[in-house]
């Protein structure tokens, strides 16, 4: 055996060596210590309590009052009011929380809530909260904040260790996202926290959408965030990581200059003094819960407590339109099957999704990739969100949308201009099958018919249309010149990442997207 062959050899058992003393014994903690907590009924004489007690009673009993999020700064300005609002609870469950300035400015909300005597309880994924610890663990050292995290990775410096050694737990991740002050108000939507998805991104903003809610759909909220809270899935920081590895609280503090020129240009926003002087132009309707069983997270889920089962029957359903927006589109045969089917029954089916340029993970390209043909030639009509900037805005380093690419994040659909669903569930298996999911279904045709203005402007401005060419070839019609520019080839891209999407299109990995 030569040197190389065997240090090849040696180095190889070093490595497996190492792996196991770092894994090998290492396992999740026991639950058995873990205390107990529940929504705070008795928040109606509060300042958000009075306020949307009164404005219900208006309005009758089993209205809801919606309101469209669909600018960034608006939706951070949002999040923060409600911080500053609350008197008695902050309930905080988030995917992606990202240790940037937005991030931080919410954290040290919840701080500030915290020392006002609110009870505070924040839970995140721990996929989604890489760099975290320290600010996490000095967070839950304050006696009114409580900090949980969802299928938490036992190994906190390599978190990726915890898929080579329980893939099927650690593949499942809690994708939920809300923010709810006092039992009274609430967020929920798709956005995650960080600068991208807040117009605070100077590279690569999230074209997204939240819904802000009062009324009779809080309860549910409420009651649907303690059911994660007390899941199985559901660690405290205490358990996972010691208060030795707290981070000092001026940790939490972002950059100063960039914090203030963004915190103006919110501040400018009529929207915040409209949200603060009660001003905004609600929506009032029947608004319904839907979320997933947290034994989802475990696979321990039974199909008929599963969020898809319900938008299955919702997407099914449309007699005459479904206007449908998801950034990762994976329709599998079975989805195109029913788009196929509702085409035929004569109902308009429109979606739209990300071009391969404009998508944030590439490989879930490769799942979207091989239907197009078949939904074209059914008769759905696909449009594709290019990446962008946005020259014509003045403020170009925050406003969203300018001086930074533009990716679709929001998922959402219409149905019969009347029902639409806003929440964090993409048209895909991992939010079918893996990942926990959380949404309205709002019935209002006049928001619906809002949204699908909104929807349709987008894709004229923002989109391409595909068609099928010559040949049977997918063409991509670029509505901004008269006649449309036609391109043959996947916009923006390069040939060899088409050719590296084509090659993933090819592997069974559909499940995985």
């Amino acid at each position: 055996m030569s040197f190389a062959r065997r240090f090849l050899q040696m180095f190889r058992m070093v490595c497996a060596a190492s792996l196991l003393a770092l894994v090998g014994c290492a396992q999740l903690p026991l639950l058995d210590g873990r205390t107990e907590s529940r929504l705070d009924p008795d928040t109606a004489g509060t300042r958000l309590g009075r306020a949307v007690q009164a404005a219900v009673a208006a309005r009758g009993p089993g209205l809801s009052g919606v309101f469209l999020l669909d600018q960034g700064r608006d939706a951070f300005a949002t999040r923060m009011l409600l911080a500053e609002a609350a008197e008695r609870t902050l309930d905080v469950q988030y995917y992606i929380w990202r240790d940037d300035m937005s991030g931080r400015l919410l954290l040290q909300a919840l701080r500030r809530a915290a020392e006002r005597g609110v009870r505070v309880r924040l839970l995140l994924d721990d996929l989604g909260s890489a760099g975290l610890d320290a600010l996490l663990a000095a967070l839950d050292a304050h006696p009114q904040i409580e900090v949980r995290l969802f299928n938490p990775f036992v190994q906190r410096r390599f978190k990726p260790l915890g898929f080579v050694t329980d893939f099927m737990r650690a593949n499942r991740r809690m994708h939920n996202k809300s923010f709810t002050a006092d039992n009274q108000a609430t967020v929920v939507g798709g956005r995650n926290v960080g600068d991208e998805y807040f117009g605070a991104e100077v590279d690569t903003l999230f074209v997204d959408l939240d819904v802000l809610a009062i009324g009779p759909v809080l309860q549910a909220v409420s009651e649907d965030f303690d059911r994660y809270w007390a899941s199985a899935s559901t660690y405290p920081v205490a358990l996972l990581f010691g208060a030795g590895d707290a981070a000092p609280p001026q940790d939490l503090a972002p950059p100063p200059e960039r914090t203030r020129q963004y915190l103006d240009a919110v501040a400018r926003s009529p929207f915040v003094a409209d949200l603060i002087a009660a001003r905004l132009p609600l929506h009032w309707a029947p608004v319904e819960l839907v979320s997933d069983d947290p034994a989802k997270g475990l696979g321990q889920a039974a199909d008929a407590d599963l969020m898809f089962a319900r938008m299955a029957r919702l997407v099914g359903a449309p007699a005459q339109t479904l206007k449908l927006v998801s950034p990762y589109f994976v329709p599998t045969a079975r989805g195109t099957a029913l788009f196929e089917q509702l085409a035929a029954r004569g109902v308009e089916v429109a979606i739209l999704t990300n071009t391969l340029e404009a998508t944030d993970v590439a490989v879930v390209h490769a799942g979207y990739l091989p239907w197009r043909r078949p939904l074209l030639r059914a008769g759905v009509q696909l449009y594709e969100m290019r990446r962008e900037a946005d020259i014509q805005a003045p403020d170009a380093k925050l406003r969203l949308g300018s001086s930074s690419a533009e990716s679709l994040h929001a998922k959402t659909f219409v149905v019969d201009h009347r029902q639409l669903f806003v929440g964090s569930f993409n048209f895909d298996p991992r939010s079918a099958r893996l990942n926990t999911e959380l949404g309205f279904v709002i019935d209002s045709p006049a928001l619906a018919a809002q949204l699908d203005r909104q929807l349709r402007e987008k894709a004229r401005q923002r989109g391409y249309q595909l068609r099928l060419g010559p040949q049977d070839r997918l063409q991509w019609l670029d509505g901004r010149s008269d006649p449309p520019l036609v391109l043959d080839e996947e916009p923006g891209t390069s040939l060899w990442l088409r050719l590296g999407v084509r090659v993933l299109s090819w592997l069974p990995i559909d499940w995985l997207l």
